[in-house]
């Protein structure tokens, strides 16, 4: 029988980890609170997912970065507080609606010069920043959108990003779904694979991680 260290999350720990841990700036807190009311909310990181990502672009000093899937734009607003003045983050999604929320809130928080958004089918922008000669030049990359696509997102970001390049993946669990063996769903299948894909992947090094619905973190190798 497998054993394991990871603790049930309780409501009471949860609320605990956000008091103790987290650092989430008002702007953060009001387009947080904004999205809630969205029927869609669930599609918005958590704030201490948001945080975690934006540590992770510090740690690596990273100045060019990715983000396929948008939403109202919380985890683009933590990633690029996170980015140096002159630092930038294409972040690609395919809704205006949407977006033009995320727009407000980056303006507020004065990083809109840092955010490039380029609305259209993710697969497209991709292949057009590739074809504009732009592969090996991106530090980071953080996929969340939809599910389907996400190999194809991999493959393209994975050329785009340098060395050393690193890949965030979001729900890698799928609320569980993934062990379900009924579940047969295009966006079930489509994470299945990838999951299998990278565990054996040499090209990069990764981890993955019980945080929010399952996180991958994939590091491009030399």
């Amino acid at each position: 029988m497998l054993t394991h260290k990871n603790l049930v999350m309780t409501d009471a720990l949860y609320d605990y980890l956000r008091r103790v841990s987290l650092r989430e700036s008002a702007v953060a807190e009001q387009l947080r609170t904004a999205t809630a009311a969205l029927p869609n909310a669930r599609m918005q990181v958590p704030p201490e997912q948001g945080q975690f990502l934006a540590l992770l672009v510090r740690l690596m000093g990273a100045r060019r970065c990715l983000e396929i899937g948008t939403f109202t734009g919380y985890s683009a607003l933590a990633v690029a507080s996170a980015l140096p003045p002159d630092g930038v983050l294409v972040a690609c999604d395919v809704s205006e609606e949407w977006t033009a929320i995320a727009r407000q809130f980056w303006a507020a928080a004065g990083v809109a010069d840092r955010i490039a958004l380029r609305l259209g089918p993710a697969r497209e922008t991709l292949a057009a920043l590739i074809a504009a000669g732009e592969a090996g030049s991106y530090d980071f990359a953080f996929i969340d959108a939809d599910k389907p696509n996400y190999d194809a997102y991999y493959e393209a970001v994975l050329t785009l990003l340098r060395p050393g390049g690193l890949i965030v993946f979001d729900n890698m669990f799928l609320g569980g779904r993934v062990l379900d063996p009924d579940d047969t769903s295009e966006s079930v299948r489509a994470i299945r694979a990838l999951n299998e894909k990278l565990h054996h992947d040499e090209r990069v090094f990764i981890a993955m991680l019980p945080l929010a619905d399952g996180v991958t973190l994939a590091l491009k190798q030399a």
